[in-house]
């Protein structure tokens, strides 16, 4: 139902390692739309090394899209609508440019407060270099000179629960101290103390003047038992902020365009997850991916609650080269329709690093990028399904938990040619299992919905439900234990006007039911040979479904998918899957 709102338009900068995007939603027929994307190449690396360039430029591209002004003579943001209809009332910014954020740790015990304090880091775009703990063995010296050759951009100490002891903190903060005041003013890290409360102030007296910027949040490890990220990862990301403003020009500037409420991407786009979350209540769980530049980031919803793991190492810019630490060319290639040697896929890899900005040139070369985005996803997904959360049940312990909502985005996927392929790089590097519903967030709006609920609580709302992402497929994967060519499916879809259509899954292969977006329809799952959807072992279900761009897929392919070793079958098979799916 529509609902008219006296709202204002939001301009949404976000600022990534390979594109720089600027978002315009504003209110049509009293309610909010996303309008139109201007895109650039992102400007933070040479010959520029200041992001403002690449602002300007997508902000100019939006202009010529939408045949508005948003920049007036002397450069600067028209920050009002004007009578013209030039400018823009609020403004609103994310980032995530910049290198991995260097980041020591400190807890009492290793298993507790320094887990605590690791599962923390890896909620932004940051990787541990070292960490101080009660079971180091090392002698003070040689953690302090640790902590030197580390060269930390940000030291977070936990440790204590609330009200607990104090002395065996003290030592670690005295040892941190004096590592500080050994380092160069211009080179200290900044801090995060996220450890027992009571002794905020102390910690506070002893090391604020010494950090670059020093920041506290509650307690990581109320409790022994008890993990609680939530304020920590609010003060993350401010910390960071403030670490990229020394680092890259221009986020100063973006910070003051955005009346200093600029976000990480990471934390803007788990606003937006959490909130989702909410929406579709506890019993289900929402699964976001993205095969971002600087990060593959993974992010689950579950009963409104947040999990988020960035994965700085598997990002598909400048740090690609670094997947070759977590896999081999052997497993890229089996992903490829045509013969590679391992020495054309580093070749490839290495090319890719040093010019991220680029765009595969030849089919051969989207190939290569695609199944990059596919190694990088499935590492990706297989370390943090090590760290799942409880309530999310599993068909088998080894395979993705049953989410019905999967998000995904990043350019991997939203650059490719046809919505097929897209859909089919998500189906390999996750391998869902049950009943899901595939969306693509095709214009990366994530990071700038959740910049935006926090000046605008409807707005992200509203403009989820007007179709701004895209509504790829329902996915049905069953899970059979029977040989390949057996019937393990019938599905029967009934339409609107009483049409009727059916298909009968094979174990191997993939069958489509067209559903366009719009279209409602019932359909009808009656697994064979005891083959379970989710529900149980040969257990029916009936259920209404929503159209989609692909319709319902069927992917009766096992779990975990089986590539076979034969190289002429796998690359036949591979070219048979994208046929199925329209690629």
């Amino acid at each position: 139902m529509a609902s008219v709102i006296e709202g204002d338009s939001v301009l949404a900068l976000d600022v990534g390692s390979a594109t720089t995007r600027a978002i315009l939603f504003d209110v049509v027929e009293g309610r909010y739309r996303f309008i139109a994307i201007g895109q650039s190449p992102s400007t933070a690396h040479a010959p520029f090394n200041d992001i403002s360039a690449g602002i300007g430029e997508a902000i100019e591209k939006l202009e010529e899209i939408t045949g508005r002004s948003f920049i007036d003579a002397e450069q600067s943001i028209i920050s009002s609508v004007q009578e013209d209809g030039s400018g823009v009332d609020a403004i609103t910014a994310t980032s995530s440019v910049g290198e991995t954020l260097r980041v020591v740790v400190a807890g009492l015990l290793s298993e507790v407060s320094l887990e605590s304090a690791k599962n923390l880091v890896e909620t932004t775009y940051g990787r541990v270099v070292g960490s101080l703990s009660l079971n180091d063995t090392r002698k003070d010296e040689e953690q302090i000179d640790a902590i030197l050759k580390a060269k930390p951009d940000l030291i977070i100490i936990a440790g204590g629960t609330d009200e607990g002891a104090t002395k065996s903190l003290k030592k670690i903060i005295e040892i941190i101290g004096l590592a500080i005041y050994l380092l160069p003013k211009e080179k200290r890290p900044a801090i995060i103390f996220a450890g027992n409360q009571a002794m905020d102030t102390e910690i506070r007296e002893l090391l604020e003047s010494l950090s670059s910027e020093f920041h506290t949040a509650s307690n990581i490890r109320p409790s022994v038992e008890t993990e609680d990220l939530r304020s920590a990862r609010t003060t993350l990301a401010r910390a960071l902020i403030e670490i990229r403003k020394k680092q890259i020009p221009g986020i100063e500037a973006l910070d003051m365009w955005a009346g200093g409420r600029i976000l990480p991407s990471i934390f803007a786009e788990g606003r937006i997850i959490q909130l989702l979350s909410h929406l579709y209540g506890e019993k289900k769980a929402l699964l976001s991916v993205n095969l971002g530049a600087s990060a593959t980031t993974i992010s689950m919803g579950l009963g409104g609650k947040l999990y988020t793991k960035t994965y700085p190492r598997l990002g598909m810019g400048a740090s690609i080269a670094e997947l070759l630490k977590y896999t081999k060319p052997e497993n890229i290639a089996r992903w490829l329709t045509f013969e590679a040697s391992p020495q054309r896929i580093n070749d490839y890899i290495y090319t890719k690093a040093l010019h991220p900005n680029s765009i595969p040139a030849t089919k051969d070369g989207l190939q290569m990028e695609q199944a990059l985005g596919r190694e990088a996803l499935r590492i990706a997904m297989e370390s943090a399904r090590e760290k799942m959360p409880d309530g999310v049940p599993a068909l088998k312990s080894n395979l993705l938990p049953l989410f019905e909502i999967i998000l995904a985005g990043g350019s991997v996927l939203s650059n490719a040619p046809t919505l097929g392929q897209s859909l089919l790089i998500l189906l390999d590097a996750l391998q869902p299992t049950g009943i899901s519903t595939i969306i693509l967030d095709q214009n990366n709006l994530l990071p700038a919905l959740g910049a935006a609920a926090e000046i605008n609580s409807i707005l992200p709302v509203q403009a989820l439900e007007s179709g701004a992402f895209v509504n790829l497929a329902t996915l049905v994967s069953p899970l059979s234990n029977t040989r390949y060519g057996t019937s393990i499916l019938q599905a029967r879809l009934k339409h609107a006007d009483g049409s009727v259509s059916t298909a009968e899954l094979k174990e191997g292969g993939f069958e489509v039911l067209p559903l366009g977006i719009g279209q409602v329809a019932d359909l009808s799952l009656v697994p064979l040979k005891r083959a379970d959807i989710g529900i149980g072992a040969g257990k029916k279900v009936s259920m209404k479904v929503g159209g989609s761009a692909l319709g319902i897929v069927l992917d009766g392919r096992g779990r975990p998918l089986d590539l076979t070793s034969d190289d002429v079958r796998r690359r036949e098979l591979i070219k048979k899957w994208l046929w199925s799916l329209g690629g």
